[in-house]
């Protein structure tokens, strides 16, 4: 598996000794490049080794929506809806 190196301030270090840094880190960016869109939320329970809906409740406790719409796209779908 390829690694990276990344330099961490010393203060911020203090902080994390004695912390699983790998798991974080991995955790962190997977969720991430979730919020962002760029992977799906199967994906990224996947790559975390959670189920769906262990993901979707896992990442919602964090603050991480599991419906990533803009106003526009919510009101655009209730107007649909309600045209049915």
């Amino acid at each position: 598996m390829p690694s990276v190196t990344v330099e961490i301030p010393e203060r911020l270090a203090a902080l994390m000794k004695g912390l699983p840094i790998e798991k974080m880190t991995y955790e962190a960016i997977v969720l991430d490049l979730y919020r962002r869109a760029t992977i799906s939320s199967g994906k990224a329970a996947e790559l975390l080794g959670l189920s769906h809906v262990e993901f979707i409740k896992s990442s919602g406790k964090l603050g991480i929506p599991f419906i990533q719409m803009s106003p526009e796209e919510l009101t655009s779908e209730i107007v649909g809806a309600r045209t049915l």
